[in-house]
């Protein structure tokens, strides 16, 4: 494969096929703010071929990558080390090269926690997630490593729910329980932060997730992990409430900005990402 001598780098994003993809949207624009003559490429695996992707990435000489569904998990196998964090996650959605090997780690649960240090300090806190997927996962890590004080794991599946509580209060070291959710969910007195982790909004303003919205107060940070559309009902419901609320535009912002500092070593103004992915959505 020939490569053009005026690109010195290429990253790629590897998994299932999206309408578009906002994230190379925002890496492109960085790596021409930054100065560098970077290529971030989407690339189509299917899971029967990743090894040998993950072999030709390491014989092209990319620098690293982006990993959706459904290989974050799977990927694993194939590298030669984890992070802390993607080692407790179980999920990989970046790789960074160190030599001729491959370093997994998930930037996911980071992107959040840095979103959310720009409204509220994690430590210590009391966090109520609702469901128990992937992006409840690395939030849920990576509030625990950041030292949320409590947590609570609202999920319908109790199978799913109990095993993500068994991996904080056993491997996060921080205490957690599981509400089954059925009806309305009713947050409890005292907690700080209540994070829509479900897919529960995408691509609809009007979607409700099951909460009673009367039980939300003024001391809350409300997050929503969804940021097409960014003004979810949830939200709006919230800051109704008097809530202070958190866009799932900041997470991704913030996870682009992580993973361009693993791949590139270079400090980039996260404004640059967030104005990229607002001109992507047109909001």
């Amino acid at each position: 494969m020939a490569v053009s001598s005026s690109i010195q780098k290429i990253v790629c994003c590897m998994g299932k096929p999206v309408a578009g993809n906002p994230t190379q949207y925002m890496m492109e624009k960085a790596f021409a703010a930054a100065g560098l003559e970077w290529r971030y490429l989407t690339l189509e695996v299917e899971s029967e071929d990743l090894g040998d992707a993950i072999r030709g990435m390491r014989a092209m000489g990319f620098q690293g990558g982006n990993f959706t569904i459904p290989h974050k998990v799977h990927v694993a196998q194939y590298l030669q080390g984890l992070s802390k964090a993607a080692k407790l996650m179980g999920a990989v959605n970046c790789i960074r090269r160190e030599g001729d090997s491959f370093i997994g780690e998930n930037t996911d649960g980071q992107g959040f926690v840095q979103s959310l240090r720009e409204v509220t300090d994690p430590e210590g806190k009391k966090f109520v997630i609702l469901g128990a997927g992937g992006a409840a996962r690395a939030i849920s890590v990576e509030l625990g490593l950041a030292g949320a004080a409590e947590m609570t794991i609202v999920n319908r599946s109790l199978q799913r729910g109990q095993a993500l509580v068994e991996l904080l209060n056993d491997d996060v070291k921080v205490p957690t329980k599981l509400l089954v959710w059925e009806d309305d969910y009713a947050v409890e007195e005292g907690t700080d932060v209540v994070v829509n982790a479900t897919s529960i909004g995408l691509g609809d303003a009007d979607a409700r997730v099951p909460v009673d919205v009367e039980t939300l107060t003024a001391e809350m940070v409300v997050a929503d992990v969804i940021f097409n559309p960014p003004l979810t009902r949830l939200l709006r419901d919230a800051a109704e409430r008097g809530c202070t609320t958190l866009d799932g535009l900041g997470m991704l912002v913030n996870q682009a900005v992580i993973a361009f500092k693993i791949w590139t070593d270079v400090d980039l103004d996260p404004a640059v990402m967030r104005e990229a992915l607002e001109e992507y959505l047109e909001v």
